[in-house]
């Protein structure tokens, strides 16, 4: 595991925005037997998401998040000297989307700007990277967007996949201030590479006219090459491992208690595996906040969206974050969040 330590970087903000539209599980009937539907709503905790129009993008939301953030802070777009876009679906293969979201958004040329591509514990990564560059002279200011377009990556015929993943974009700002110390645990095992993937579409397998075509699975599920698969108990099996043990990690090489602890905000995977892991640590349930049951599984957004709708505003000095999925990749980050100002959620 990678152990990192900063002082004096921060959050300064946090936006979130989701689209407009929303699907209710319990319409899927169609696709899932009423009873086994139902017992699926209440163990995965996931009644409704929020799925994007098929012409909006990740980084739409992601732009969207950052608007708000510039007009509601009065954070002036000239003071960005780096642009982060952390997705698993940029708008196109070549180029990168970060640079396209520069332009957008109006920062000077001389912002850097580079995606990171990874899973669902992106953004604690990504937020390492930004702290980072927030630590380095002569880099005073970075935005890190994250958003993610899951529901354009499953199949509809799909009865695993399509009744966990919503739509999602955030935007947060990082800088250099008084915010203390921070800490964050990475850790990866690539044995895993095949648990939950999409299988054609990259470099090893490319996009083919027979690959496109959804046939039926093992599991009894339809689905092609070019979307996502998940061995459902292979990730669980992972994370029961993993994440429990790295948030202990990361506390000890803090050298913080659990008591100590104001929140743990979670990767929104589902809610059983949740509620598993706060059982596992001996956690209070009621400092584990939830947004999994209006917006699903938003992959790596997931987390800057549950801290901006669901964060108590007076209780959030010690915050651990914790964040796994595919690759297989996991970390955890302790971060004060006192000084932070959380927007409301936007709509597009």
């Amino acid at each position: 595991m990678a152990f990192l330590k900063f002082n004096d970087i921060g959050i300064t903000a946090i936006s979130a925005c989701v689209p407009k539209s929303i699907h209710q599980n319990s319409d899927l009937s169609n696709l899932i037997k009423q009873d086994e539907l139902y017992n699926l709503i209440n163990t995965i905790g996931i009644k409704e998401r929020r799925v994007t129009d098929p012409d909006v993008c990740a980084s739409d939301l992601c732009y969207h998040a950052a608007e708000q953030i510039f007009a509601a802070t009065g954070i002036s777009k000239e003071s960005i000297d780096v642009l982060i876009f952390m997705s698993q679906d940029g708008d196109y293969k070549i180029p990168a989307t970060a640079p396209s979201l520069q332009h957008r958004l109006g920062l000077p040329k001389s912002t850097a700007s580079f995606d990171i591509n990874l899973s669902c514990s992106g953004y604690v990564y990504a937020l390492s990277t930004a702290f980072a560059y927030a630590s380095q002279e002569g880099i005073n200011r970075v935005l890190l967007l994250d958003g993610e377009t899951f529901t354009k990556l499953v199949s509809e015929r799909d009865k695993s996949n399509i009744i966990l993943y919503g739509d999602a974009g955030t935007a947060t700002i990082i800088e250099k201030s008084h915010f203390g110390k921070s800490f964050f645990s990475l850790n990866s095992d690539g044995s895993g590479v095949n648990v939950l993937k999409i299988d054609a579409g990259g470099a090893r397998k490319r996009t083919s006219a027979d690959n496109l075509v959804e046939v039926e699975a093992e599991d009894g599920n339809f689905r092609s090459s070019n979307q996502l698969f998940m061995d459902g108990m292979e990730v669980f099996n992972f994370v029961m491992m993993n994440v429990p043990k790295d948030i202990k990690n990361l506390l000890a090489f803090a050298d913080k208690q659990l008591s100590e602890i104001d929140q743990i905000v979670f990767h929104q995977a589902n809610k059983f595996m949740t509620d598993y892991f706060v059982k596992r640590l001996k956690f209070e349930t009621g400092k584990v906040p939830y947004s999994i049951d209006r917006f699903g599984n938003t992959s790596s957004a997931s987390i800057p969206l549950t801290i901006v709708t669901e964060l108590p505003e007076k209780i959030r000095k010690n915050v651990v974050i914790s964040g796994f999925g595919a690759g297989l990749s996991w970390g955890s980050a302790l971060l004060d969040l006192s000084g932070s100002k959380l927007l409301p959620l936007a709509e597009i």
